[in-house]
């Protein structure tokens, strides 16, 4: 991946000079004219120097080629450079004066920045639901940070709406809505399923748009003990309560259990409360699982519920023949949540909402009708004019970023991201399962591994509450050390009564199988003094 980056560099760096603003004055014929002032400020011609402008920025994109693609990808270089909170702020200029600084001091501000934060893109970043680095989803969000444009009307960005819309379409076909859909891109997944809330809430009660929570009873979530807790701070921030969000038990894989569910829809409505929206998971965050979407589905059927599946995580399994098996009954679905920065690793942030509806229900639930943004007697096709199904005015056109690397790589290529991930996944189960000193907590489903790491000073102790308590202080004593080292990064975290494991979360294809043996290796280096 490295040296596909530095076969483009050059491209990158002519990238910053076609953004120069075509604009050339004729200097000769300003100094000939009195200049004109306005609350003293020379008004004839624009300020800033654009020649200095694409100095600086021919330069940073150096500093970005050098430092924040080739040598954060290079696996002989640290994941990352760890100081404290207090000798950060020693070690950065953080302060902001009055008077600019120059070039150089801000060219040396951007490579500490770069210094100092964790590469994500690193091969052995393994800490987070995202890691890797696509070259031309990249690229893309380079010209949309160029272009600056918000995707609220067709009048200033009908490139990006075109692509959005292109995008949508063809995500709603993978998820199997044959009679089509709706959809839009927003920042993140927590926002997707707090759009699923918001929607559900409006085709159960329309007026509470208008007339707000008097309009409707006392509202009930069902989710999983597995669920995001987004559903949660979606019910707190709409006004329902977390109190109302009910919590369905998982099997020990991490899986709603159907029966469960309908247990506690039938527990809502003996209190009076009204259940309106069941929220599956399809792909959890800790351990990889997905929910029995078909079961859920015929469930919320019978009770007319609102079925929304966050597939945040486990939705790139849609773009594999030999995994999408996992989500099986999604088509069934009212809503999706469905992040592209995750698996399929386009740059933060690039998350989708997708809704079977063909009844403009996101448009009637969200618009607003600023009458200085959409405007019904425009020129052109009004219906292209986006923005009022959203709940944001100004809104980053990161489709695009999908758009491009989807045209450079085709499905096929798509596709094999998301089977190597989960093969190098199930290559580092079967490592764990070799050693004695690490053991499985759950086989994986998708490409989550948990594991448990035992020193050599446990392994004879017996399987008890005593074992378990001094297990839990394993994982974040090697964490701390193996970033202090900046060797690597993984997760760790306790789950229900289960003690710290450790998370990793395999993605990028630049993982090779010596890095995952590497990790083996490096966690009992770090470990076996405990």
């Amino acid at each position: 991946m490295t040296h596909l980056w530095l076969g483009r560099s050059q491209n990158l760096l002519r990238f910053a000079k076609y953004i120069r603003v075509n604009h050339e004055v004729d200097l000769k014929h300003q100094a000939k004219c009195s200049p004109t002032f306005m609350d003293n400020f020379a008004v004839n011609s624009p300020t800033g120097e654009m020649n200095a402008t694409e100095s600086f920025i021919h330069h940073a994109m150096e500093i970005i080629l050098e430092d924040a693609v080739k040598k954060a990808t290079d696996v002989r270089e640290k994941v990352c450079e760890w100081r404290s909170p207090e000798q950060l702020k020693e070690l950065l200029d953080l302060e902001l004066r009055d008077k600019g600084e120059s070039e150089s001091r801000v060219l040396q501000y951007c490579r500490d920045a770069i210094k100092y934060s964790v590469k994500t893109t690193h091969p052995r970043f393994f800490n987070q639901l995202y890691a890797g680095m696509d070259p031309y989803s990249m690229v893309g969000s380079f010209i949309t940070e160029a272009i600056t444009t918000s995707l609220y009307t067709y009048e200033v960005a009908p490139v990006f709406t075109l692509m959005e819309d292109t995008l949508l379409r063809k995500m709603i076909e993978m998820i199997g809505w044959d009679e089509g859909g709706d959809g839009i891109f927003n920042p993140g997944g927590s926002m997707s399923n707090m759009y699923a809330v918001n929607l559900a809430r409006y085709r159960y009660c329309p007026d509470i748009k208008e007339v707000g929570l008097f309009a409707a009873k006392r509202l009930v979530i069902l989710t999983s003990q597995e669920g995001h807790y987004s559903i949660s701070k979606g019910a707190a921030l709409l006004g329902i309560g977390t109190k109302n969000v009910y919590i369905v038990s998982s099997d020990k894989r991490g899986k709603m259990i159907p029966s469960a569910l309908e247990e506690k829809i039938k527990l809502a409505k003996s209190e009076g409360a009204v259940p309106f929206m069941v929220n599956a998971t399809a792909g959890t965050t800790v351990l990889g699982a997905f929910d029995p979407i078909e079961e859920i589905a015929d469930i919320c059927e019978k009770y007319n519920l609102w079925l929304h599946v966050d597939a945040c995580w486990g939705g790139a399994a849609l773009m594999s023949k030999k995994h999408k098996h996992l989500l099986k009954g999604i088509h069934r679905v009212n809503s999706v949540a469905w992040n592209l920065h995750k698996m399929l690793m386009v740059p933060l942030q690039c998350s989708a909402f997708l809704v079977r509806d063909k009844t403009s229900l996101l448009q009637h639930c969200h618009s607003a009708r600023a009458t200085y943004l959409f405007q019904q007697d425009k020129f052109y096709d009004v219906s292209y004019d986006t923005g009022d199904k959203s709940v944001q005015c100004g809104r980053k056109p990161d489709a695009f970023k999908f758009w491009l690397m989807w045209k450079a790589l085709g499905t096929t290529q798509l596709e094999q991201i998301v089977d190597r991930a989960i093969a190098m996944a199930r290559y580092l189960a079967q490592e764990i399962k070799k050693r004695e000193e690490f053991q499985l907590v759950i086989e994986p489903e998708y490409s989550n591994v948990c594991f448990w790491y035992i020193p050599p000073s446990l392994r004879s102790v017996p399987h008890g509450p005593e074992r378990w308590k001094k297990l839990h202080t394993v994982a974040p004593v090697v964490k701390e050390r193996m970033m202090k080292k900046g060797s690597m990064m993984i997760g760790y975290q306790a789950h229900g009564d289960k003690p710290n494991f450790f998370r990793m979360v395999v993605i990028s294809p630049q993982v090779s199988r010596e890095d995952l043996n590497f990790v083996l290796d490096e966690i009992h280096n770090l470990g076996q003094d405990l």
